[in-house]
């Protein structure tokens, strides 16, 4: 039986091998810690992340395969272009960061609670505040109706989750994402762990060590000097 690696908390960048992480549950790889800035950056540039529940320890994550998005593969349908050609909708960037937090931390039809905890509220808005946090938000006049949140590293972005208020209004949020940081020289959006709703849309997986390969080389690469960018429309994406 594997044990897990308890995390020092003298240490907060030293994480194990993600090679360790058991397989069932896929990709648990260590426990305990903290989400400290130099944690949360450390780990997510070694391709690993925190995932639990309230209540329960914090565990660390890196599954095999890997979820990604080429950030110029996303699937659009020939429905969704058409209602994003005549959407009134617009896009802003790191606007409502918070925001889009709770939201994607609110409760949802047939799901028995959330992993986005207050602690983890508070640890990727210090992310947000030190420049490491994004935000995404698609705007119905004054109304917050969709958005997609994640942690940037160089040119490595992963993405946490989004929500919606409105039809295709979180799609909206990931297209638009994906086009922005592939004109900014993001190659890929990691996207943790596959579901039907990401392979849809064009996700794919790949295994965790060539994930892993091209992590290392993207963040090492800088990053935009802003994330901040003026109000578009959304029907600018079809």
């Amino acid at each position: 039986m594997t044990r897990l690696t308890q995390l020092r908390d003298d240490h907060p960048e030293t994480f194990p091998d993600p090679a360790q992480a058991v397989r069932d549950p896929n990709g648990l790889l260590a426990f305990g810690g903290d989400l400290s800035p130099q944690r949360l950056i450390a780990a997510y540039s070694q391709g690993i992340f925190p995932w639990y529940s309230q209540g329960d320890p914090l565990l660390w994550w890196s599954p095999d395969p890997r979820c990604i998005f080429a950030t110029d593969g996303v699937h659009i349908s020939r429905r969704l272009a058409r209602a994003l050609r005549h959407s009134e909708w617009t896009l802003s960037m790191d606007h409502a960061f918070t925001r889009v937090m709770r939201e994607c931390a609110a409760p949802r039809a047939g799901e028995p609670g959330t992993w986005i905890t207050e602690d983890m509220l508070a640890a990727y808005t210090r992310l947000h505040e030190l420049g490491h946090a994004h935000s995404l938000e698609v705007w119905n006049g004054d109304a917050l109706v969709g958005g997609i949140y994640g942690v940037a590293i160089g040119r490595a972005f992963s993405a946490e989750s989004m929500f919606s208020r409105a039809t295709d209004a979180s799609k909206a949020a990931l297209i638009a994402l994906c086009r922005i940081l592939h004109g900014w020289g993001f190659p890929l959006l990691d996207a943790q762990v596959p579901n039907p709703h990401l392979q849809r849309m064009g996700a794919i997986s790949l295994p965790r060590a060539d994930y892993l390969q091209r992590l290392r080389k993207l963040v090492a690469q800088p990053g935009p000097a802003s994330w901040q960018l003026p109000f578009t429309r959304v029907s600018g994406l079809a």
